[in-house]
């Protein structure tokens, strides 16, 4: 019997891109020999509500409601032009209705309500935005608008990107889950069901695997399980992906398994083929199933498989993800903030891969370093990542990439790099990094040549006793000389900024701000999120609170999730009055503006003067590196075209010498560079040699040896001339 298997994604994620964990399953699991359908209720469950018939329920929902709020009357007495824009402006969103940009951006086309109150103080960027991009973001706004309807007067709980998420947060008890799925279904319920059931009728699964990848996918999950119960009861029910794997990791409430016949840990393709093992044999052997809750039924008892012996599935035989069956075209590109980085995560369509399972750092005390998504580093080849890249190109045509690593390493983006433009593979890519030293101007240049069009990694605290307090591993100085890199090279950069670490002060806050203030200010960030520290369970921090001087207070278990910890800083500042300031300084920043502000206005309380000196961060990235003679351990790679050499002569203090020119089409254009022959004819060897299709590359050792030998002159002349200057601005690149 082989088993059919429907993978979803319970609503919401992301509008504008698929999450990538039912597309791995799929892969992994077809090429198992398994018939596997996966659907993503998320987009398909607001596609369903944005259109002309649900907003009219909705809108008879909200005009049977007593009280409202201004906002949602004037929306109200805009319905029709709600019902007759509606469907044009969801397909312009998707990439279908282009034209229709040039109607958005007349005034009289969309309906506005308070969303669109912020445009006034947006009006600069619209000079430099396109105008489908103005198009997208007045969109956004409308949709947001009608977004604010439904959660005033039909459901509390919806949200674009998470539905239902406070049930998921600090949930130690099921009781608030087991509530509101005792209550009556809402109209997102009802919508939400039908989708379901539809996929029910057409695929007829025997097993569906829910990925609840956050908090905001948890209640969505089990409502659709409820629904499974009570009209497929024959169908197995599993759930999986980052809450459990985070949340559900001292399980005990024997409710859950009314709902979900087993709950697996940690990445999901070992559980489930021995889930799906049990299943396919008729079998209550548990001895099959790995990382793994079951419901014991003789005792009525959560029950935990865990097999000591039983491998973890690598990251190469993980296989390719699969995105088919998937309605790539209908998914919304939205522009929510107009900073070209922070745009990435609402807008356009990303095939999201990873690099590597796992962090090869993992010594973050803020971080789940414990848990096997971040403990169990392993990278597969480059070769195999670019194979799976062309393949994934093929099958959706779409050659953007978002690799969702928690810290992708520089020497394996470096061999992918290498792999990517040795078999001239067109993409668009960006990842996670640690900003660390590894990630030189050269490298930086490398990965931009390969594609790479931003980064995003985490400063954290911009201070350095914090930075060494949590072990991140690197400087405020050493981070700005890499953004500066990164920035240099084309590649924006985007920072996670954190405040509320144990002990952190107000003068470290503020000075922290500062800091960010001056990365801004120099352009070496461009754009950046402040989050509040959580202490978390299988953190550090949450393992042991007293090393860090904070202290546990609850909440107390109570059955279900344990994760976020609430704690005490006794030494630390009251952190939570800080967040409205940050917040509002780092949008600010973002958009190029106030960055001539002291950094003490953007609160409204008394807070110190920063102590950084206001040219900390001007001195950091002035600071130059090792000159490249110095660099022998590095290898020699042209990322240029192939060259030509035209020989003439030139008089010199009366002197007729032999000259030669190196003639250079790269894609901004012809570029010459004229000096001494013999030089240039060693220079266009070396380029030959150094070509990015070879296997083999000089190190720079050899480089200097070489021309030494061939010339009989100094390498140290050659570094300084303005030959080698110019062939290095010209693509030559010396990396590690």
């Amino acid at each position: 019997m082989v088993l059919k298997i429907l993978l979803i994604t319970p609503p919401l994620t992301q509008l504008n891109t698929p999450y990538p964990a039912t597309a791995y399953l799929k892969g992994f699991l077809v090429s198992k020999g398994f018939q596997v359908a996966q659907a993503d209720l998320g987009i398909e469950l607001v596609l369903k509500v944005f259109n002309a018939n649900s907003l009219r329920k909705i809108f008879d929902i909200a005009e049977s409601r007593e009280e409202i709020s201004e906002n949602i009357r004037r929306i109200l007495k805009l319905k029709r032009e709600y019902f007759s824009t509606i469907g044009p402006v969801v397909k312009f969103l998707q990439g279908k209705n282009s034209t229709l940009a040039h109607s958005i951006c007349n005034t009289d086309f969309l309906p506005r309500a308070s969303r669109f109150d912020q445009l006034q103080d947006l009006d600069w960027a619209f000079g430099s935005m396109g105008i489908q991009d103005q198009a997208k973001h007045l969109a956004t706004l409308y949709i947001e608008d009608l977004g604010d309807l439904i959660i005033e007067t039909v459901d509390k709980d919806f949200g674009f990107s998470r539905y239902a998420e406070r049930l998921g947060r600090t949930a130690s008890s099921f009781n608030p889950i087991q509530e509101k799925l005792n209550e009556k279904s809402s109209l997102l319920d009802d919508i939400l069901g039908g989708l379901l059931t539809e996929r029910l009728n057409s695929f007829q699964p025997d097993v569906i695997g829910f990925s609840v990848p956050f908090p905001g996918n948890l209640y969505g999950a089990f409502k659709c399980a409820q629904l499974i119960k009570e009209y497929f009861p024959k169908v197995k029910t599993i759930m999986g992906g980052g809450y459990p794997n985070t949340e559900l990791r001292k399980l005990k409430d024997n409710r859950v398994f009314k709902y979900f016949d087993y709950i697996s840990l940690d990445d999901g393709e070992g559980p489930i083929m021995g889930i799906l093992e049990r299943i396919a044999s008729n079998s209550e052997d548990t001895g099959m199933l790995q990382r793994t809750y079951i419901l014991d039924r003789d005792n009525n008892e959560v029950k935990y498989c865990f097999q000591p012996q039983a491998q973890h599935i690598s990251h190469a035989e993980v296989g390719t993800p699969d995105y088919s069956d998937l309605p790539l075209d209908d998914y919304l590109s939205i522009i929510e903030v107009v900073n070209p980085m922070h745009r990435m995560w609402s807008d356009g369509r990303w095939n999201k891969m990873t690099i590597a399972h796992g962090c090869y750092w993992k010594k973050c005390s803020f971080c789940d370093v414990s848990l096997d998504y971040i403990s169990r580093y392993d990278a597969a080849p480059a070769e195999m990542l670019v194979d799976r890249i062309e393949t994934i190109v093929e099958q959706t045509g779409q050659n953007g990439f978002h690799f969702v690593d928690e810290a992708a390493p520089p020497l394996v983006l470096r061999d992918f790099a290498l792999e990517l433009l040795r078999r001239n593979v067109k993409i668009s890519w960006w990842t996670n990094i640690r900003f660390e030293k590894t990630f030189s101007a050269d490298l930086c240049r490398l990965l931009a040549a390969s594609g790479c069009i931003a980064v995003t990694g985490g400063l954290e605290v911009a201070s350095d006793r914090l930075l060494q307090k949590m072990k991140k591993g690197v400087s405020i100085e050493q981070v700005a000389r890499v953004t500066r890199d990164f920035t240099n090279a084309g590649i924006m950069v985007h920072a996670y900024l954190m405040y509320g670490f144990p002990t952190q002060t107000a003068q470290e806050t503020i000075d922290s701000l500062e800091v960010v203030r001056q990365l801004f200010e120099h352009n070496v960030i461009q754009s950046g999120f402040w989050h509040q520290f959580a202490m978390t369970a299988h953190s550090p921090v949450g393992k042991n609170p007293e090393a860090y001087e904070v202290v546990k207070i609850g909440p107390e278990f109570k059955g279900f999730a344990e994760n976020d910890l609430f704690h005490q800083d006794p030494k630390g500042c009251d952190h939570e009055r800080f967040g409205s300031g940050l917040s509002k300084a780092i949008f600010n920043y973002m958009h190029g503006l106030c960055l001539d502000w002291p950094v003490e206005e953007w609160f409204d309380f008394k807070v110190p003067k920063t102590k950084e000196p206001y040219f900390r961060i001007e001195q950091a990235i002035e600071q130059k590196g090792k000159k490249d003679q110095e660099l022998i351990d590095h290898k020699v790679y042209w990322l240029g075209a192939q060259s030509e050499l035209e020989f003439f002569t030139a008089k010199k203090k009366g002197k007729t010498v032999e000259r030669a020119k190196l003639l250079l089409d790269l894609k901004s254009g012809r570029e010459e560079i004229a000096g001494d022959k013999q030089d240039l004819i060693w220079l266009q060897e070396t380029l030959d040699v150094s070509c990015i299709e070879n296997e083999k590359f000089l190190s720079v050792i050899e480089l200097m040896e070489d021309y030494e030998k061939c010339t009989g002159k100094k390498f140290n002349k050659l570094a300084s001339s303005h030959i080698w200057h110019a062939i290095r601005d010209a693509g030559l690149v010396l990396i590690r």
